[in-house]
């Protein structure tokens, strides 16, 4: 059984910048891509970045350049930096490992 907890998650003005966590439980972690989604009222759950167990990463187009993904196996924990936060961000964020999903942290962007 795999528990994803996620955190780091508020309300910052436009141009701000929060750092989510999600650490994991588990040893699968390191061997498997990390991903962080998120769903914004009344729209579809997007992809916004994963990272491979590698190392290597993938954004979607609308954050490539303002947040970056990260990881450290040896806590068991993603991140994702985001800077120059836009109102377009606010969103529930998820992360998710393989099938597992974590219960979401709340990001409102505000002007």
């Amino acid at each position: 059984q795999v528990q994803l907890v996620e955190s780091g998650g508020g309300s910052v003005q436009a141009g701000g910048s929060l750092r989510l966590s999600c650490a994991a439980s588990g040893s699968i972690f390191s061997v498997y891509a990390m991903a962080w989604y998120r769903q914004a009222p009344g729209k579809q759950r997007e992809l916004v970045a994963v990272i491979g167990s590698g190392g290597s990463t993938n954004y979607a187009d609308s954050v490539k350049g303002r947040f970056t993904i990260s990881r450290d196996n040896a806590k068991n924990t993603v991140y994702l930096q985001m800077n120059s936060l836009k109102l377009e961000d606010t969103a529930f964020y998820y992360c998710k490992l393989v099938q597992y999903w974590g219960q979401g942290t709340q990001v409102t962007v505000s002007s």
